[in-house]
């Protein structure tokens, strides 16, 4: 499975921010790109990257593995990650948490059966003060979610 002309062109442009003998320094934004383009990251893309910097396929399982950001396995239009650490926790998250769960009808690491909605459990995102956040695809992060405002979240999202 290769990636488009246009995420090569974006990854090339995250190489040149590294000596040219260690390009391998851009995969975590390669894998970023890689997965915005296919949704998540197949064994084949993962390779793709690979090839691409010049990396042993195992070490970029091993960074893909590591890091809550990539998705294994396809997931639905919008991932929705909730902080759930003791901070947040504190400050509503889990209720927030409970809240999704009820209103999606999903479980953390499950997908809605229309597969709009994945939900995920997230670690730490430096936001302690403005819980519960919600991440929506890695790339939008909400504060002081009541209740109100994540069914106003999901209603926005369908």
């Amino acid at each position: 499975m290769s990636l488009s002309a246009e995420s090569l062109k974006k990854i090339d442009r995250e190489v040149a921010k590294y000596p040219a003998d260690q390009k391998q320094s851009a995969v975590m934004s390669a894998l970023i790109i890689a997965q915005d383009e296919k949704g998540w990251l197949a064994t084949e893309t993962m390779d793709a990257v690979a090839g691409y910097l010049g990396m042993p396929p195992v070490a970029v399982y091993e960074v893909a593995t590591f890091y809550g950001m990539y998705n294994l396995k396809p997931t639905g239009k919008y991932k929705l990650t909730i902080c759930t650490c003791l901070p947040c926790g504190l400050q509503g998250s889990l209720a927030a948490a409970d809240h999704l769960k009820a209103k999606l009808g999903v479980d953390f690491g499950e997908t809605t059966a229309d597969g709009r909605f994945t939900l995920k459990e997230g670690e730490c995102m430096g936001a302690c003060a403005m819980a519960p956040v919600v991440l929506v695809n890695n790339k939008k992060m909400h504060d002081y979610m009541s209740n109100e405002k994540l069914d106003a979240l999901l209603k926005d999202l369908k």
